[in-house]
């Protein structure tokens, strides 16, 4: 959709990365590390001072017992960090259990990782989970559920009660928890992200991964980690090396100096995302969407139903030729292609000035739909 994007002169509401500046801190000490020869290879599994930096946010905000040495590895992106935590802990045979719609690498990731995918459909309109059909997805070959909070792409954060039910079968079923947790401090309206390795005896069954992109708006420095009990970390630290070695040393070591940013700066970014979203969220319901208020993270999911498309690709690619707004075909979040269909799914990690544009076109929909039909 990107390059779709670009080849039409659209404005880019598709791929969920920032068109703002980065913070400044943050690019004074990576400037700062290459200048002080922070160049080299660090140690595989990350830098003693970004580790140290992971464990103490880990203990304050996520609220669970970390050691920087013993439970965390430093990996190029959350993405990495989910694979290498997957080809960890899985066998052949294994099952893992997936909430769909879901970000569209951890299908592939649980395939590659020599693991069968099981699905369990978020139903409408809440994007929450049928209890019963979530026991009934967990079984003897059950080694993993893949967590994703807040969530890609629908902006669920999901309560205490939902992850107490997802803890109980673990326990029940002896398995993991991997859990993306990359969008922790972009959260609305009061609501408290809850890290599920907090609660009790989750420690020792969860993988807990996050990382720097979204939080400071840094999606091509690729530096994220795993949190794991140490036998596990042992085994991710294997894979990590075999996959990619290490992240990139500077950018680790500025990494450090971002998560030393005070409360005021997530204060800040939860600001300037809650307006972000009320811009789009008025743009859309303007051109006659009907949106779900994302909780957390930084998407809106819209139906499409009353636009006469049976096909969100089609009408994706027709918003774009023809609006010049770009989004996701909501498709793409499921296993099977005639799910999402009546979905498309929309990015505000933009400039307020960038979501404006894109408003401004949007208006036209109503009348390019009518020029359509005639």
């Amino acid at each position: 959709m990107t390059q779709l994007c670009n080849q039409h002169g659209g404005v880019n509401l598709a791929q969920g990365f920032p068109d703002f500046p980065v913070p400044r801190e943050l690019k004074e000490a990576a400037k700062r590390a290459i200048d002080e020869d922070f160049n080299q290879y660090s140690i595989t599994w990350g830098a003693p001072a970004l580790r140290r930096a992971i464990a103490e946010k880990a203990r304050t905000f996520n609220r669970i017992a970390c050691d920087a040495d013993a439970n965390v590895t430093v990996t190029c992106g959350s993405t990495e960090a989910m694979m290498a935590a997957l080809l960890a802990i899985i066998n052949p045979g294994d099952e893992v259990v997936i909430l769909e719609p879901f970000y569209e690498n951890y299908g592939p990731d649980v395939i590659v990782s020599g693991a069968k995918p099981v699905y369990v459909q978020l139903r409408e309109p809440d994007f929450t989970f049928d209890p019963a059909e979530l026991r009934r997805a967990f079984g003897p070959r059950t080694k993993a559920i893949i967590v994703n909070t807040p969530h890609n792409p629908t902006g669920r954060v999901f309560i205490a009660e939902e992850l107490d039910q997802i803890a109980s079968l673990c326990d029940e079923f002896d398995c993991y928890c991997l859990t993306d947790e990359i969008y922790e401090h972009i959260v609305y309206d009061g609501r408290e992200h809850i890290s599920i390795a907090s609660l009790p005896g989750m420690a020792e069954r969860t993988v807990t991964i996050s990382g720097l992109s979204k939080t400071f708006s840094v999606t091509g420095w690729r530096v994220a980690y795993a949190i794991a009990p140490e036998p596990v970390t042992s085994a991710i630290r294997k894979m990590h090396d075999f996959l990619t070695v290490g992240a990139p040393h500077p950018l680790q070591i500025a990494g450090a100096a971002a998560l030393a940013l005070g409360e005021s700066y997530y204060q800040g970014l939860r600001r300037d995302y809650e307006r972000r979203r009320e811009v789009l969220l008025e743009a859309l319901r303007a051109a006659g969407f009907d949106c779900r208020e994302p909780e957390g993270a930084y998407y809106v999911m819209t139906g499409i139903q009353k636009f006469g498309f049976s096909d969100d690709t089609a009408f994706a690619q027709w918003l774009v030729r023809e609006v010049g707004v770009a989004a996701v075909p909501g498709s793409s979040f499921y296993k099977k292609g005639t799910s999402g269909r009546h979905q498309i799914r929309f990015t505000f990690c933009k400039t307020e000035e960038t979501l404006g544009e894109a408003g401004k076109r949007l208006q036209h929909l109503q009348e390019r739909l009518r020029g359509r039909k005639s």
